[in-house]
């Protein structure tokens, strides 16, 4: 019995096979472009479809037949499969190399250093590398340039730095928001209502009233907050 010998690129790849043929997706173990080899076609797959077909004539010949090839592809797909995969390897070998060095198949256009003859993870491309460090120079440069130019100006001269003293950010607009009274029935906006506009159910009772700066409890028909002043929204 002939044996095959081992397929290489087992990893890497993705099977993009049907009933009606071969095809392979080979990746790039570096940068994950993908290189996609010609679809072969299956004679036997190709037999199954015209047997299918013959099916919608003669039913039940068909349906034998359509039987009798899906038992020949159990049998002999395997051998097939792996054949057609051989092939594939073979013809996308050209656009991969394989580093010596970190065992992995990258793809020659991109990621391959030929003269160092290794990958470029292993084997950095220095043309490549200069460019980028120069580039990232000058934007370092720029940052440094700019906190420097910072430094020179004055941000801070009224600002009162006491013991005592607290600099206060703006207040989110959010928290000035008043909550809304909604029908717990339909989930309509209620306002003042006592029964919803829309259901004609009885609203529930409102919920306390608290000052949107400090959180106390607003009393009576109070417009500003006793405790700190803020006008209630």
């Amino acid at each position: 019995m002939e044996q095959m010998s081992l397929i290489q690129f087992t990893r890497n790849h993705d099977d993009l096979s049907t009933d009606r043929g071969y095809q392979f997706k080979f990746y790039c173990d570096k940068c994950g472009n993908g290189y996609m080899t010609h679809f072969e076609t299956s004679a036997l797959g190709m037999a199954q479809s015209l047997l299918n077909a013959a099916g919608n004539i003669f039913t039940n010949i068909g349906y034998r037949a359509g039987n009798a090839a899906m038992e020949m592809q159990r049998a002999i797909g395997g051998k097939a499969h792996d054949a057609a995969l051989a092939e594939a390897v073979e013809e996308a070998r050209p656009a991969f190399r394989q580093c010596t060095k970190c065992g992995r198949w990258v793809c020659k256009d991109v990621c391959w250093n030929d003269p160092a003859n290794l990958c470029e993870e292993c084997a950095p491309d220095f043309t490549e590398h200069l460019a980028a460090n120069q580039a990232q120079a000058k934007v370092d440069a720029a940052r440094l340039q700019l906190e420097q130019k910072a430094l020179e100006q004055k941000y801070a001269d009224n600002v009162d730095l006491g013991a005592g003293s607290v600099l206060a950010a703006q207040t989110a607009a959010t928290n000035l928001q008043t909550p809304k009274r909604l029908c717990i029935h339909c989930g309509a906006e209620l306002g003042n209502a006592k029964f919803c506009p829309e259901c004609g159910k009885q609203a529930a009772a409102p919920a306390p009233h608290f000052c949107s700066k400090c959180g106390t409890p607003a009393t009576g028909n109070a417009k500003f907050c006793p405790e700190c002043g803020q006008k209630y929204s």
